[in-house]
């Protein structure tokens, strides 16, 4: 008895905690210098099926800012940009890091009845203004936990990977 109930136990915790994976495209090629400044653009919201999902290209670009805000105080989110040559062409930098996130999979799921997780795949890109040179790229994929008791959404998938992505980057 005292088995089973071990056993149910570990299926049940491995179901209430998210699952994050990273691919990293390019790796790092040059430390990223602190208190540079840091431009982001907002990427176009996320699509599954025929539901856009209003607000997921904002989320996105706030979860990319809150983890530069950790190593420079200028960072800068431009939602009039959702690529590098708008980037380039609007606010240029004489300095510091060009940054493009992109989603391409944002799917959210009624998790709590019906078991399918909710799931993101963003792709952020790092560029140093003054070489125009690629830094890194990676695709950080994310799956909700199977136990989310309703309060779950593809963006609360997004601080954690990034961040981690973001501190492995200076």
């Amino acid at each position: 008895m005292k088995s089973l109930f071990l056993f149910f136990s570990a299926i049940l915790l491995a179901g209430c905690s998210a699952k994050y994976s990273t691919n990293n495209i390019q790796e790092r090629t040059e430390p990223l210098l602190k208190d540079s400044p840091v431009a982001i653009s907002q990427p176009t919201d996320g699509v599954y099926e025929t539901h856009t999902y209003s607000g997921s290209g904002k989320a996105t670009a706030d979860a990319v800012k809150a983890a530069f805000l950790r190593y420079s105080d200028n960072v800068t989110v431009f939602a009039d940009c959702d690529d590098l040559a708008c980037l380039k062409s609007r606010h240029t930098l004489s300095r510091g890091y060009y940054v493009v996130p992109q989603i391409l999979h944002w799917e959210d799921r009624a998790t709590e009845w019906s078991g399918i997780p909710d799931k993101i795949e963003v792709k952020i890109t790092v560029y140093n203004s003054e070489s125009n040179s690629r830094v890194a790229s990676t695709i950080i994929n994310g799956k909700s936990k199977w136990a989310t008791f309703g309060g779950d959404h593809p963006q609360d998938l997004l601080p954690e990977p990034v961040s981690a992505f973001i501190s492995s980057l200076y």
